[in-house]
């Protein structure tokens, strides 16, 4: 494989950065995620770093070079994310649950699948125009036409999540083909939130990824003014094997089998990783409902 990739995560005006974003490949197959923790619930940063932990260490354990069935991994591996911030909320005995949305897109055998959950967004750029995005997990988005009207709608009022107490919704999208020079934008709602879609094409077609990011992110934090969001990118740009740039681009042909190359930083969570279990989620929300019944119970 041959690509460029560049990333960029900045606080904008908020206390803290509740963004997280990284990339890990092997020799045949590479992971790109970004996760938003949500406002308005505690510990989103944790919510956010949780779900990176999780899909990497899955990635980690399934990538021997290749992932055998990416959109199950995909599918498996969000749910695994769910699972953690579940299980820490219910080990701290919190009385609300950290949250985040999550958007991972595995690029293999030439083409790129992914998955998304909330309003982090993905972007596929080819020959300078838009060729594809995610379709937001929020009401504004899914509203049908006619209706009510769109701008009565807040934007960031979203119908799923991780770390919420009810089964996340999410889409799979891919595989999709990729070709030469085409470009897959990760990005927080951060960025898309301030910056128009045709812009956020215009400068991630025109410009190598590790120019239009910081490029987007500065803009958008411009827009944003004081109270700007975190805004958090990651690009890559697909190049094929006889057009390949070595000037800015990572090569894993010389990869051997069984090494794993990582930007996500590794934590506890890695001996935390287990198979997925439906049952153990379901009795982690039981538990947290029934602290909230008790709590409430206690006020009146």
């Amino acid at each position: 494989m041959k690509f460029s990739v560049f990333q960029v995560s900045r606080k904008g005006g908020r206390e803290k950065n509740e963004d997280r974003m990284g990339y890990c490949y092997t020799r045949a197959s590479g992971l790109f995620v970004l996760a938003d923790g949500m406002g308005g619930h505690p510990e989103g940063e944790v919510a956010s770093q949780l779900a990176l932990q999780t899909v990497s260490a899955l990635f980690q354990k399934e990538a021997r070079p290749s992932v055998a069935d990416v959109p199950g991994f995909l599918r498996s591996s969000l749910m695994a994310a769910h699972h953690q911030i579940i299980r820490y909320a219910g080990d701290k005995g919190m009385l609300d649950t950290p949250r985040t949305t999550l958007v991972v897109a595995v690029v293999q055998d030439g083409c790129a699948t992914w998955i998304h959950c909330g309003d982090s967004r993905l972007y596929l750029v080819r020959d300078g125009a838009l060729l594809t995005r995610t379709r937001d997990h929020s009401y504004m988005e899914h509203q049908p036409p006619g209706i009510v009207r769109m701008d009565r709608i807040n934007r960031n009022i979203l119908f799923t999540c991780l770390g919420s107490p009810t089964r996340p919704i999410f889409d799979v999208t891919g595989p999709v083909p990729l070709q030469q020079g085409d470009k897959i934008l990760l990005c927080s709602d951060g960025l898309w939130g301030t910056v128009g879609e045709e812009e956020i094409v215009q400068r991630l077609g025109g410009l190598p990824v590790s120019e239009a990011v910081p490029e987007l992110v500065e803009t958008a934090l411009r827009k944003g003014g004081e109270r700007s969001d975190n805004v958090t990118l990651l690009a890559i740009e697909w190049e094929t094997a006889n057009v390949f740039e070595s000037t800015q681009g990572i090569s894993t042909d010389s990869i051997s089998d069984g090494v794993f190359a990582s930007t996500i930083q590794a934590g506890v969570l890695d001996s935390l990783v287990e198979e997925l279990d439906d049952d153990a989620i379901e009795r982690s929300i039981a538990e947290i409902n029934e602290a909230i019944r008790r709590s409430a119970a206690r006020k009146t």
